[in-house]
């Protein structure tokens, strides 16, 4: 796992990966406070294959479960892939209302995810 700073004031923390470290609530929890030691960041933004498979299957609760940990702790996240291949639309509406606030984003480029997360 590497981080990276990112933003226009270096203030965001890019998680990269070549395998999940999202797999469950505690490695979630895990990654925030290792981030919030290591950067000083409140907000970070991984690519969606950080992610376990399991958290985009809406039954699995991963999603929801890991995401209100964030919440909670005030760590605002993007998350940023190709969504094309999600066609659940349990999962399409929780992402559509996921960006419609202000804590958590599916987006589809790093630009978008900065963007978002620098007037957040």
């Amino acid at each position: 796992m590497k981080i990276t700073l990112v933003g226009p004031a270096a203030d965001i923390a890019y998680i990269e990966s070549e395998e999940p470290v999202i797999t469950d609530v505690q490695s979630a929890i895990d990654l925030m406070a290792t981030v919030r030691y290591d950067t000083g960041c409140d907000r970070m933004i991984v690519d969606k294959d950080v992610l376990a498979k399991g958290f985009f299957i809406p039954s699995t609760c991963l999603a929801g479960d890991v995401l209100q940990k964030y919440i909670n702790y005030k760590m605002k996240i993007a998350i940023v892939g190709d969504y094309s291949s999600h066609t659940s639309k349990p999962l399409k509406d929780f992402m559509y209302e996921s960006n419609r606030g202000k804590d958590i984003f599916f987006l589809s480029s790093m630009e978008e995810a900065i963007e978002r997360l620098s007037g957040a």
